[in-house]
Order: structure tokens, then sequence, then C-alpha cells
């Protein structure tokens, strides 16, 4: 018989050492502590939901017939949102450039179903919602996640060529136009006006030069302009907020006015939580477009000063990323989507104020709308999942240390 042969006692005992290392090296990744980025973007992703939620729960109590369904059912999709996000955050980056075609196809295909009779719901002559099997959702929300994506992918590709007008225009300008234009069909002027920032947003962080960038501006802006101006109705909402004293508090400026005091309403400390007079049937779209006036009835000055804090350091963290990292993907998705984010809650928060007409477009993370908060808390997973490229701070300290002490002769070929 042949006697197998046994490795000998050293070997053994140094793949143990082998597998009991590569253990320790797996639990310290576990346990290594977030970027900073990656704890600026979560921690005020999830505040600004949480606090939503309790504003749209005061927004609806004033409901007589379900005063609490509406909140219930925002606490719900809050519940699938962040773990969504925190999911998304741990996929790896080369996957979203390789979803970003079958993205921007689906959520293209999904957006068409508002065109189709039966399927899709209009309101205030705005028929970008859809409803199927008692479920309503508005896909121009996945676009905007989609078409970033998408752009971004693009873009890496035509990294070396982006000095050539054609190569930055094809396929990016035509391909976003035709996505926008599915937007304009269904009459919503605020969510086509975000796509256009967030292309531009793409295009600006891309590092295109500023001769080429200037173009598809102006083209945004033109289009913007002539869909505005071919509609009576959209004529007297920018009428209106150009020269709000001649503007009728009955009709269309009735929801901006009462917005506005309600903003007045409130003082540097407010009425309190759940104290608010607007809700109460004055302020027709109080847990929706005007959430942010409600904040400013309920908690004042402090209050809507609290939301701007988490805002801005939302977009700290994420202009981190850009400045930080050297993958062109990361910089041009990371750039499109926080002039996403942050542009519609400007947008937003200026309508309340009067700065802008009335334009349709909800508060991010705070207004209510499933498919908004899905879409918003998966775009802030995409951008956790780059953040977690970025160097925790106890890593970056000890790599610069590790610098420090290495001799300056060190590496180099003797001769």
């Amino acid at each position: 018989m042949t006697q197998t042969a046994r490795p000998p006692h050293s070997e053994t005992a140094s793949r143990t050492a082998g597998r009991g290392l590569a253990a320790r090296v797996h639990l310290g990744r576990l346990f290594t502590p977030p970027s900073t980025e990656f704890v600026m973007i979560a921690s005020t992703a999830t505040l600004l939901t949480l606090f939503g939620l309790v504003m749209i729960f005061s927004a609806t109590s004033a409901n007589p017939t379900s005063p609490f369904d509406e909140a219930l059912k925002q606490g719900l999709f809050a519940l699938i949102g962040i773990p969504l996000m925190l999911l998304v955050s741990r996929l790896p980056v080369a996957f979203f450039g390789k979803i970003a075609w079958p993205a921007l196809i689906g959520a293209t295909a999904l957006q068409l179903l508002i065109f189709v009779p039966g399927l899709r719901v209009s309101s205030d002559g705005n028929t970008n919602w859809i409803k199927i099997a008692g479920f309503q959702m508005q896909p121009s929300e996945f676009l905007k996640l989609a078409l970033v994506l998408w752009i971004a992918f693009v873009l890496l590709r035509k990294q070396a060529r982006l000095g050539i007008w054609h190569h930055v225009f094809i396929p990016v300008v035509p391909v976003s136009l035709l996505v926008i234009a599915t937007v304009i069909g269904g009459n919503d002027l605020g969510t086509a006006m975000v796509l256009v920032l967030a292309v531009l947003g793409c295009l600006f962080f891309s590092g295109v030069k500023l001769r080429l960038f200037i173009l598809p501006l102006l083209v945004g802006i033109v289009g913007v302009l002539f869909y505005a101006l071919s509609s009576d109705n959209r004529m007297k909402r920018i009428l209106s907020a150009l020269n709000p004293e001649s503007c009728d508090i009955t009709d269309e400026c009735y929801q901006p006015a009462h917005g506005v005091w309600g903003m007045a309403n409130g003082g540097i400390f407010g009425v309190g939580l759940g104290n608010s007079q607007e809700k109460y049937g004055w302020l027709p779209a109080a847990a929706n477009d005007y959430i942010f006036a409600i904040v400013g009835e309920e908690l004042g000055l402090i209050g809507c000063l609290l939301v701007l804090a988490l805002f801005g350091i939302f977009t700290v963290g994420a202009f981190h990323i850009i400045r930080k990292t050297n993958d062109p993907f990361i910089r041009v998705a990371t750039g499109g989507i926080v002039v996403w984010i942050i542009g519609q809650a400007l947008i937003n928060i200026g309508v309340v104020l009067r700065v802008f007409p009335v334009m349709g477009v909800p508060l991010p993370f705070m207004s209510q709308g499933g498919t908004a908060l899905l879409s918003v808390l998966m775009a802030c997973g995409v951008l956790l999942a780059f953040a977690r490229t970025m160097p925790a701070p106890g890593q970056a300290a000890a790599g610069r240390s590790s610098a420090d002490r290495t001799p300056r002769g060190r590496g180099k070929v003797a001769r």
C-alpha cells in the first residue's frame, strides 16, 4: 500500500495562519468606519425622510375622513426606500455602468405608458401618472436617475474626445431631448425642467469645454420658454410670480398666496407642530408641493433653516465625492444627481416663497409621493456606493503617516 504523504507541520501551520489572516482581513473590512461623505449623505437623507414623515402626518391630520392613511402610506414607502438605499450602496460602481442602457430603456418604456388610455391618470391637466392594479405611480421620477447614469456611462466612453462637439452632443443631446419630450407630452413642465438641469449638470462635471456647454444650455432655456409660453394657464402662473400684486388670489394665485400667508404666520418659532391653520382646506397641496409652507407655519424660521441646513450638508458630502474621485463616471453621475436633487429642492422652495411660478415639483425626501421618495433614496444609494470608494478618515490619516515615516532614499534603485 502506498501511503499518502502528509504536508510538513510547518506547511500546515502556515496554511492555518493564512486562513486566520484572511478572516482578520474580512473582519477588518466589515468593521472599517465609513467615509465622511458616506455619513453626511446617509444621515441627511434619513433625517430629511423622517422629518418629511412627521410633517406629512401633521399636514394630513386635518382630513376628516382618513387623517392617517396618507401618512401611513408614505411611511410604508420610507420603510422600503431606506433599506433599498442601503442595499444599493453595497453594489459595485461597475454595476451602475452595466445597467445604464437597460435602466434608461426600461424607464422610458414605463414613461410611455402615460399615453395608454385606461392607465394614465390626470391631475390639473398633468397626465404624468399611471395606475396599474390599483397602484398609482409617476414613471418620470425613475427617468431622472436612469438618464443621469446613462449620460455618465456614455461620456465615460468618450472621455478622450469631449473636446469635439459632435462627440459631446451625440448621442447625449438627442436621446435626452427624446426622453424629456415624453415628459412634456404629459404636460409636466416642472419635471422636464429638473431633467434639463440634470443633463446640464452631467455635462458640466464631465469637463466639457464651456463653449460646447453653452449651446445645450441655450437649447434647454429656449425649449422651456417655448413650452411655457404656449399655454394660457402656464402664462398666468408665470405672470403671477412676476407681478404678485395684480394676481387674482381667488383663482391662479389662490395656493401661492396661502403658502406665503402660512410662512408669514409662522414667524421665527412657528405656531407649534400640528397647529397649522392653512392645512384645513386653505392650502390644497399642503402635504405635496407646499409641505415647506407647513414647515414654515408650524416650526417657523427655525424649522426652515433646519431643512436648508440638512440639504446643505447633503450637498457638501456630494461635492466632496466629486472633488476627491479620480473616476470620471463617479464624478459625472454624482454631479448629475446632486444638481437634480438640490435644484429640485430650490425650485420647490422658490415656488413656496413666490420667487418662481407654480411648477408642481415636490420637495425631495419630504413631499408626499411614494415613487418620488423611492427614486431619490435610490439615487442616494448610488451616491453612497460612490462614497464607499472614498478612504475613511482613519485610513487617510494612516496613509499619510506611513508615507511620512518612509525614508526618502527607500525605493531608489542602487547604482
